[in-house]
């Protein structure tokens, strides 16, 4: 597991990520231990998988319920919440 000392170095890991190299587990000091799994791109849309697995549909439903009442934050929050000082020993 790769300790990430600062949010440019993240970025390039996740850039260098290939269907080779698709798994790729960190440790941000201060936020824990993530593991990104980087998934192949498929003709099919997240509409028809979710038509196609109820189970997936719910939880799609769910997870935007929580995020329209702040339960929950996107990608792009995620990392805008990283400081400097998260990946400092």
């Amino acid at each position: 597991m790769e300790k990430v000392n600062s949010p440019e170095e993240l970025m390039e890991n996740i850039a260098n990520m290939s269907r080779d190299n698709s798994v790729y587990q960190f440790h941000i000091p201060g936020k824990g231990t993530f593991t990104l799994v980087l998934q192949e791109e498929e003709q099919r849309s997240i509409q028809a998988d979710a038509e196609a697995n109820p189970e997936l549909r719910a939880m799609i439903e769910q997870s935007r319920r929580e995020f329209k009442l702040g339960k929950a934050m996107s990608t792009s929050e995620m990392l805008k919440s990283f400081s400097p000082e998260d990946f400092r020993t």
